[in-house]
């Protein structure tokens, strides 16, 4: 049976954690679909699929082409795709503008945004009236990185840790079905948790979300730098160099062919 927006709501009342997972090409995609409960196209795709140095560079063109691969490959996980950075900031037109293409050509189910200030809380319930479904996103919100100062893990002080609460109760006023929290305090993710009847789902954020998220070339251990509260279940780094090197000597030795 597909997931939908509503059966991630039925898991959070019913206490049962949600499992999510990055995608960006279709062969993962398919095993991914298995298990995940969400699969989302990531702007994380930026830095482990295309090489560039954060998430900032990926246009929406770039997004919708990995989100095409995705779709062919989903047919259990609720999709979900990131409007990347510069596709919605102007206001409500231009992201309606970008999740539709999203949407309508590439086969999302749901967009996910990132902030939580008041003109973007406007966006999101914009995007909700006009029929699309929003995943939030707060914490440390990588589109944000230079004004953040690095990826750092967010709302350590009272001040800071308030501001996000509140972000939190607004998104969900807006309509947003989920909220991600990114590298924030484990104990104010719970409180964060309590608070919402909308799913949370963590990435660094601590064991009391209703659900948790990795990027999945850090889970398979295909990044050459995974962030400090990841843990790999592979080490496919390391195996496919050692299955090209194997090739590589079987190649110049001529036992391959054989």
């Amino acid at each position: 049976m597909a997931i939908t927006i509503h059966t991630l709501r039925k898991l959070k009342q019913q206490g049962k954690p949600i499992v999510a997972l990055t995608a960006w090409e279709y062969a993962t995609t398919q095993l991914l679909d298995e298990t995940a409960d969400l699969i989302l196209v990531g702007d994380s795709l930026a830095m482990v699929a295309l090489g560039y140095p954060s998430t900032l560079p990926i246009t929406l063109a770039e997004m919708l082409h990995h989100c095409r691969a995705v779709r062919r490959a989903v047919h259990r996980s609720l999709m979900v795709v990131d409007l990347p950075f510069g596709s919605y900031q102007t206001g409500p037109a231009q992201a309606f503008e970008a999740a539709s293409h999203l949407m309508k050509e590439g086969g999302a189910e749901a967009v996910k945004l990132e902030g939580g200030y008041p003109r973007l809380v406007e966006t999101v319930a914009f995007l909700v009236e006009a029929g699309v479904p929003v995943c939030g996103h707060i914490g440390l919100t990588p589109q944000s990185v230079h004004q953040l100062g690095g990826y750092r893990t967010q709302g350590t002080s009272e001040a800071a840790a308030a501001r996000l609460l509140a972000q939190a109760k607004d998104l969900q006023e807006a309509g947003a079905f989920a909220l991600v929290l990114e590298h924030i305090p484990s104990e104010l993710a719970a409180e964060i948790t309590r608070a919402l009847a909308i799913p949370t789902i963590g990435i660094g954020a601590g064991p009391h979300c209703d659900g948790q998220i990795l990027v999945t070339h850090d889970l398979l251990g295909l990044s050459e730098h995974a962030p400090p509260f990841v843990r790999p279940y592979a080490d496919l780094r390391g195996v496919i160099a050692q299955a090209v090197s194997r090739f590589g000597d079987d190649v110049r030795t001529r036992t391959f062919p054989t």
